[in-house]
């Protein structure tokens, strides 16, 4: 079987079952006597263990196989979770991520697992895991031999050879590590014939190996040829054991293809413990949703304009057409758009597993809570935006939660809290890092503004706390005052400001010295198509998208107030500030009207309401959204604009930068 030709579809399954696995591994730490997860993660190890052996992974294959192990004595009750249970298999599960990423990168996906199958047969075995790499093995493990080598110790059998296979580790000092295994080589070759070396001989040259294996065949005892590898100087232990030939490889693979085959029908049969995957499913390049994505930019445009035809001929069986043209035109941008669009929830969830391991290592009681993780976003935002949250994620852990003694000391829970939340607003996405740590402190903000030399005292009294906070985001800005190999506030977020910046977001800092920090990103949907509300300002078009507004009002004059400088309106017993787009955006006034009627279209920020004012609503319009290009990106409250269907160009606001 050509191997090749499966290589993504085993990638995408294995980060499938990996990522189950560690799910459902964080389920387990908190329900341990819940066999029903252990049996979830039994059933993704074991499908990704058959792939594997079916690959050609051997490495894989072998470390998840002892994972199985370990797993099948919980499920059958004669092993207990515990916290060093869940800690190697986490660590299992990091190694298994390396290696597949190793194979996406383009290499064999090989890695030294020794230790970690080390540590799971000393669990399944009953004992206490080990830490370290064992220096001394009490058996060697099969190298693997082609088919002309297997002839050869056959052959060599018949002869009256014995087949030896030995690991050799030499000294943590040693220099000459090539002249060594030189000697270690000349000194077995004394004894019979070396068939094969792991790693190559030309590898043991280059004098970087300090552990290898090999393959003897000899007449000479298995004491003899132990011993005179010892002689030679600088050799720290030296393992020999009989070569075992696994006669049928291949079918172990088949076998084990054959139990996922068989697995899956079962699953099939028992939807109520176990849902199974969708397998009618293709993987199309993302280039190719890109250029279809913009000839359907094209398509819309055509659209509107001749939507707008229709309506100055007024021919009926053209307009027929042309609204028929419209509903599926909308039904086929709709599936394009699906196309694009992926729940952060892909990012979010290498996120609990990172927060238990630097909790655990700073010696932290916290706990991480994430909501709206089946927020979408599109996809090549998506693959920028993990870097940013890990770096913003790492610093609350370490310099925002307290330790449990200070939050105690500071009448607070001992276990702190981190909150990971996303949710749409308009057309844009907000992510939203929340913790109730020890927040930001100004003082020691200002006191280094003032050194590095950012701002002058009296510039900085006029600040307000917010812009403080928005200090750190300097670069090489820190308050820290040891730099922890974790992070140090301030150290870095530079560089993740930059970064959603590049993707066309914003981040905001909101923090309470005592009680906590709130880091907001706010991220373009990257949406090539918008559904909106057209408006008119003094006879300018602008378009308001639909998924920001609440309403829209049409009140008398006199219901506007003023409140400290403010206007406001009573929108449904709340009190919400008014905005006039025509003082916005500078824009002349047009024409007296006659009328006391004042348009308004109320939009949201979160939880966050406010009126716009307007002169009149045109109606709603599907539109293609284009980039204002670089000269023009940093338009207060634009978001980009787009053309219309009678020629006209209408900007496209972001309410989100007009919300109070």
């Amino acid at each position: 079987m050509d191997t090749n030709d499966y290589i993504e579809v085993f990638l995408d399954e294995s980060n499938e079952h990996l990522q189950a696995v560690n799910d459902q591994l964080l389920k387990l730490e908190k329900q341990s006597d819940d066999l029903s997860i252990v049996n979830e993660i039994f059933r993704s190890a074991h499908t990704l263990k058959g792939m594997a052996a079916t690959m050609g992974f051997e490495d894989i294959a072998s470390l998840t196989h002892n994972m199985e192990n370990v797993l099948d004595k919980i499920r059958n009750s004669s092993l207990q979770v515990t916290t060093e249970v869940i800690d190697v298999t986490f660590a299992a599960v990091e190694a298994l991520e390396e290696m597949v990423g190793s194979i996406a990168a383009g290499n064999e996906g090989k890695k030294d697992v020794t230790d970690l199958i080390a540590r799971l047969e000393a669990i399944e075995n009953g004992e206490k895991p080990v830490e370290d790499t064992p220096t001394v093995e009490a058996t060697v493990e099969n190298l693997e031999l082609d088919e002309y080598q297997l002839t050869v110790l056959d052959q060599a059998k018949e002869q009256g050879f014995e087949a030896y296979q030995m690991q050799v580790v030499l000294d943590e000092g040693c220099i000459l590590k090539a002249a060594r295994a030189y000697m270690v080589v000349e000194a077995v070759e004394q004894h019979g014939e070396i068939i094969t070396t792991n790693p190559a001989v030309e590898e043991l040259e280059a004098g970087e190996v300090d552990r290898f294996s090999l393959i003897v065949l000899t007449k000479s005892p298995a004491t003899e040829v132990k011993q005179s590898v010892h002689n030679v100087s600088e050799v720290e232990s030296a393992e020999i054991s009989p070569y075992v030939v696994e006669k049928q490889p291949a079918p172990q693979a088949i076998e084990e293809s054959a139990a996922t085959i068989e697995e899956t029908p079962s699953e099939q049969k028992s939807q109520e413990t176990h849902k199974a995957h969708s397998s009618k499913t293709i993987r199309v390049n993302l280039e190719r949703i890109d250029d279809l994505m913009n000839l359907f930019e094209e398509v819309v445009i055509d659209r509107s304009r001749l939507e707008d035809l229709a309506a100055e001929i007024k021919n009926e069986a053209l307009q027929d057409t042309v609204e028929h043209m419209s509903r599926v035109s909308e039904d086929m941008q709709s599936l394009i758009l699906t196309m694009r669009m992926v729940p952060v929830e892909q990012v979010f969830n290498r996120f609990p597993r990172m927060v238990r391991g630097l909790a655990k290592d700073l010696h932290k009681n916290l706990e991480l809570e994430i909501v709206g993780a089946d927020t979408e976003l599109d996809r090549t935002v998506i693959d920028e935006i993990g870097d940013p949250l890990v770096h913003l994620i790492r610093n609350s852990i370490d310099h925002g939660i307290e330790s449990p003694e200070e939050r105690r000391k500071a009448g607070k829970p001992e276990k702190g809290s981190l909150i990971l939340r996303a949710f749409h607003s308009g057309n844009h996405v907000f992510i939203e890092m929340e913790d109730d740590g020890a927040g930001i402190n100004r003082e020691k903000v200002a006191k280094k503004a003032i050194q590095n030399g950012i701002l002058s005292e009296t510039q900085l009294e006029k600040l307000t706390d917010q812009e403080v906070n928005e200090l750190i985001l300097a670069s090489g800005f820190s308050t820290a005052e040891t730099v922890s190999d974790i992070s140090g506030r301030g150290v870095g977020l530079d560089v993740v400001k930059s970064k959603i910046e590049s993707l066309g977001g914003k981040l905001s800092i909101e923090s309470t010295q005592g009680k906590g920090s709130k880091f907001s990103i706010q991220l373009p949907l990257t949406l090539s198509i918008l559904s909106t509300l057209l408006i008119d300002v003094s006879e300018e078009i602008y378009a308001i998208p639909l998924s920001s507004i609440i309403e829209t009002l049409m009140i008398d004059e006199s219901e506007i107030m003023d409140a400290h400088g403010q206007k406001v309106i009573d929108f449904r017993g709340n009190i919400i500030p008014v905005v006039s787009l025509k003082k916005v955006f500078n824009v002349a006034d047009g024409a007296q009207k006659d009328s006391t009627i004042q348009a308004i279209v109320v939009v949201k920020k979160g939880n966050k309401l406010t009126g716009i004012l307007v002169d009149s609503f045109i109606g709603q319009k599907e539109v293609v959204l284009k980039s204002m290009g670089a000269y023009l990106k940093d338009v207060f409250a634009i978001s980009g604009a787009t053309i219309l269907g009678d020629g006209r160009v209408a900007l496209i606001l972001d309410p989100n930068a007009l919300v109070k």
